[in-house]
């Protein structure tokens, strides 16, 4: 079978398995997750691509699984799977390094998860193309936090314009996970830190911990004026932008 064959069938399957939005979608999803929304008062931009920076990898990170995976950033994963459960929608994640652990996820969560499991980054960004252009996902997570330094510095800038002009047509919210800065057309980009300690994996409010700077906005909405904490503290600190 051709591979134009190939991908015809796989968009008319997607199509079929998970309908497309209704035209009435709001300009924010949803998410219900404190650390996230307070910081950007509201949820995810939808029309948009926002990268979430989780920079270096503290003591904690080995702590995460044998994959060595980012705490926080797998924990948000995790978090984001759930929502769509609850509010019942379909996330897609595209797995940059084969490294996300569903360990501990329910299995009616998981039925709300599209898990496209990836060897290369430049593989993640096909899917990611792919799927935007199919538009049939309120939420597409690209996973890139274990993708070596020299495999992303070859993705060219102008791939991510390419993506960007796919999302701004849809309802969809493009969330990309990085270790650093990378994603020059993403119209939100945030910072993840967490303050956790050995103690805190034993506990139920991990999610809690989790800390999100915004560092720099192109939406109206999310503005230098912003403030947040750290959601089981509730202090208010200056966004960094």
């Amino acid at each position: 079978m051709a591979a134009s064959t190939k991908i015809i069938n796989l968009r008319n399957l997607l199509a079929e398995r998970f309908p497309h939005p209704s035209s009435s979608t709001p300009s924010r999803l949803s998410t219900g997750l404190p650390c996230l929304e307070e910081a950007i008062r509201g949820g995810l931009p939808r029309g948009a691509i926002t990268e979430l920076i989780s920079p270096g990898r503290s003591a904690t990170h080995s702590f995460a699984g044998a994959s060595g995976t980012s705490a926080g950033s797998a924990t948000l994963i995790h978090a984001l799977v759930h929502c769509a459960y609850r509010d019942n929608y379909f996330v897609a994640l595209i797995d940059g390094r084969d490294s996300f652990d569903p360990c501990g996820l329910n299995n009616a969560w998981l039925q709300h998860l599209l898990w496209i499991r990836c060897s290369k980054a430049s593989e993640s960004v096909k899917a990611a193309d792919l799927l935007l252009r199919d538009g049939n996902f309120p939420l597409v997570i690209v996973d890139l936090v274990l993708n070596a330094p020299d495999e992303l510095r070859q993705i060219p800038q102008t791939n991510w314009y390419r993506l960007q002009r796919l999302v701004e047509l849809l309802p969809t919210a493009c969330l990309v996970l990085t270790r650093y800065e990378m994603v020059s057309s993403a119209q939100l980009k945030l910072v993840l830190e967490n303050s956790w300690d050995i103690q805190s994996f034993e506990s139920d409010d991990a999610l809690s911990r989790l800390r999100i700077i915004v560092k720099r906005s192109h939406l109206p909405e999310v503005r230098r004026d912003n403030y947040l904490g750290t959601a089981s503290e509730g202090t208010q600190k200056s966004a960094v932008i």
